[in-house]
């Protein structure tokens, strides 16, 4: 139930974001779920590893103090330049509009996280 709400509330995340969030540009709606469904794919694939890189270049000072989060947004960061990279239907203005764009998808996804 979970991964269908977020297949659900993650285009709806990119077209807001790309009407609030400079740098960030999504051609239409068919564009948002197709371009959230690669963010899903890739984050599943290799999501873990860009953490799991993350946490060693920090000695895991973040997620001994709980604060895991933080290198997880960064990673799906890095993620969302991957994808941007792949299509032209998907644009960010380099990565600080990433990391708006995945701050904007924690939050969504841990608003269903709570729910759920």
């Amino acid at each position: 139930m979970e991964l269908i709400l977020q297949l659900i509330i993650t285009p709806i995340v990119l077209m807001l974001a790309s009407k609030v969030i400079d740098g960030v540009y999504i051609k239409n709606f068919k564009s948002a779920v197709l371009t959230s469904i690669s963010i899903m794919i890739v984050s599943f694939l290799i999501g873990w590893l860009i953490t799991l890189f993350l946490n060693v270049a920090t000695l895991g000072i973040l997620w001994i103090v709980g604060l895991g989060i933080i290198t997880r947004t960064i990673a799906n960061a890095i993620i969302i330049e991957i994808i941007d990279q792949s299509r032209k239907d998907f644009d960010t203005k380099g990565f600080m509009p990433s990391l708006k764009l995945a701050i904007a998808l924690a939050i969504a996804w841990g608003v269903i996280d709570v729910m759920f």
